[in-house]
């Protein structure tokens, strides 16, 4: 199979299992979700690499719902990192790496963190890879920038909040509960960066991004911060809006963390 067909199948493989959560957070499907996405599949490699792209929100079912965490939903996800292993050394932050890395390694810490967090680890014979080494967010990262242009409130160079929301957009699979860390304390400091990061989506018709960003200012309803905008009207749009598994995956993510009133 060529470079291209296989990112292809991938691809299939982690809209199927997007699909599968979503069903699993309203409540259809069996147990084992994640073991029987590869199980069943004519491609299980491309089953497994879907496990890494999905990431942890694929414990989404589990964090948001009454479904139960299968002891061979945790070998699966464990098989998904021995077979497709993280790099080794955190990558550098952009800009001085490249920052598909830098996002990739974050989504990686999010998805070990709650492997541990579920997993028995007699189950997962030592296959999970831990939660440390997590990639240093840089300063720009971390002070995410009101105005629109290249400088952090204190006169260092950093990320415009256009580019910062895109990329915390990016990051949207840390947006979940019982997951802390640098990334959630950006979000937690910017709100008025994400707000205006949603708001841009949405005018620019940007509906995955829109939804990526609305689950952080979801998450932060859900912690009580103070918001510039009511993240409800936003999401129910969203969702009256659709447009595939992934991004109806977000608005349900988005809709658990803003209540029961909105599910």
């Amino acid at each position: 199979m060529s470079p291209d067909q296989s990112q292809t199948a991938y691809a299939a493989s982690a809209a199927d299992l997007a699909l599968r959560a979503l069903d699993a957070l309203h409540g259809v499907g069996g147990t084992a979700m994640l073991a029987e996405h590869v199980e069943r599949s004519d491609d299980p490699k491309a089953a497994l690499a879907a496990l890494r792209i999905v990431g942890a929100d694929a414990f989404a079912p589990y964090l948001l719902s009454d479904m139960v965490f299968h002891p061979q939903d945790a070998a699966a996800v464990a098989q998904s990192f021995a077979v497709f292993q993280p790099s080794v050394s955190p990558p550098a932050a952009p800009p001085e790496g490249a920052a598909e890395p830098w996002l990739v390694a974050w989504r990686d810490w999010a998805t070990a963190a709650l492997l541990e967090r579920f997993a028995d680890p007699r189950t997962v014979g030592g296959l999970a890879p831990q939660p440390t080494g997590a990639p240093m967010l840089t300063a720009p990262m971390l002070t995410a920038p009101l105005r629109d242009d290249t400088t952090t409130h204190s006169g260092h160079a950093g990320t415009g909040w256009q580019q910062w929301s895109v990329r915390m957009g990016q990051l949207s699979p840390l947006a979940l509960p019982q997951l802390d860390g640098p990334v959630h304390g950006a979000a937690r400091a910017a709100p008025q960066a994400l707000a205006r990061g949603a708001t841009r989506a949405m005018l620019r018709r940007d509906y995955p991004t829109a939804a990526r960003i609305a689950r952080w200012l979801a998450l932060l309803a859900s912690e009580n911060v103070a918001l510039p905008l009511d993240p409800e009207p936003l999401v129910e749009h969203l969702r009256l809006h659709g447009g595939g598994p992934r991004l109806a995956l977000d608005v349900a993510i988005a809709r658990r963390l803003l209540g029961p009133e909105t599910t």
